[in-house]
């Protein structure tokens, strides 16, 4: 049986993000980023409750600065005193791990490598038949391969700054 777009994203195979599966995940996280940016700071605290539910591990002492934004929250994992500043943006198709005591200056951005894989990133040729009109008519699009290394390759982020 073929894996799930959800299986093969988490493995950091070839998939595509137009699934119903992955539309709830992002829709989801939609949910949680918005309650998370939009709460009062005083009722909000550190991060909104909907948007530390959300994530795959967020130690206590994580602040998050609004606005923020994910794809799917699932594959981050905060470590003790992470600080993100306004305007952050994690792009986690695959696992994000941020480490204790990294610091995110005002709109940093994080992508996990297997969104530069992934189909809407690939030229027309290479995409999926049912989303580019010439390889649909040719009948054949091959999607390009991806070394192992690749594919199990996890974003591990780690500042120096101690605070």
């Amino acid at each position: 049986m073929p894996a799930s777009e959800r299986e093969k994203m988490a493995a950091g195979e070839w998939y595509c993000c137009l699934d119903d599966e992955l539309d709830l995940l992002r829709r989801q996280a939609r949910i949680a980023v918005h309650a998370h940016n939009t709460l009062p700071p005083d009722e909000r605290g550190a991060m909104a409750p909907a948007l530390r539910a959300l994530f795959a591990q967020a130690a206590l002492n994580v602040f998050i600065e609004a606005p923020f934004h994910c794809s799917y929250g699932i594959n981050i994992t905060l470590g003790e005193r992470v600080y993100f500043n306004a305007g952050c943006t994690i792009l986690d198709s695959g696992r994000v791990t941020i480490g204790d005591r990294s610091m995110f200056g005002p709109a940093c951005r994080s992508i996990a490598p297997s969104i530069t894989r992934s189909r809407h990133c690939a030229a027309p040729a290479s995409r999926s038949p049912d989303l580019s009109p010439s390889a649909a008519m040719s009948g054949s699009a091959a999607a390009p391969s991806s070394s192992a290394a690749s594919r199990s390759a996890t974003a591990q982020l780690s500042a120096p700054v101690r605070w």
